[in-house]
């Protein structure tokens, strides 16, 4: 019995650097193709299920792996869950593949932008209060932002428009598809 696997596609960035709206647009047009897609997304998370997380490294690696087990889940059902986390560290972006690899293709998409273009952008004012002292291990302001070293993706939310970065990811996902449906 062959099941419809689905695939997770961690999008990481610094805060402010698109990867929300990169997602949640991937995820209507998968939709529009016929697909099942789920965008997790950092602050939904923490407001519904992991109200409790913290910032700390340990508890960023906790809270990190508990979104990776939730899209697991929803992978292993036919589902393209597109995870849109800070996630700065490494450690816990390898530790959300190896949970996920199990059972799901995983796929890490590094959403580029420079600290100084997501400050300016600032679209929560959360860069402001960080920069004031008011916010505590703030990425890339006071805790440091690990660049994924070998990503499936790069999109560059300074050079490309967010629909060429939509385009992108909607086409490495549907092909990575195809691929494990062996079309």
């Amino acid at each position: 019995m062959s099941a419809l696997r689905g695939l997770v596609v961690w999008l990481t960035g610094l805060p402010g650097s698109g990867k929300t709206t990169i997602a949640t647009a991937a995820a209507e047009r998968l939709r529009s193709m016929g697909y099942r897609a789920e965008v997790l997304d950092g602050d939904w998370f923490r407001a519904h299920i992991d109200p409790e997380a913290g910032y700390t490294r340990e508890e960023r690696i906790k809270h990190l792996a508990r979104v990776a087990w939730v899209a697991r889940l929803l992978a292993r059902n036919g589902v393209v869950a597109l995870c849109s986390f800070v996630s700065p560290y490494r450690e816990a972006r390898e530790e959300a593949r190896k949970i996920v690899s199990e059972e799901a293709d995983f796929l890490e998409v590094y959403v580029r932008c420079p600290l100084e273009e997501c400050i300016r952008r600032d679209p929560k004012g959360l860069y402001r209060r960080a920069l004031a002292g008011e916010i505590k291990n703030f990425t890339g302001v006071s805790d440091p932002y690990e660049e994924p070293l070998s990503p499936d993706l790069v999109l560059d939310t300074v050079k490309n428009s967010a629909s060429e970065n939509v385009e992108k990811l909607v086409n490495l996902i549907t092909s990575r598809l195809r691929d494990s449906r062996g079309a």
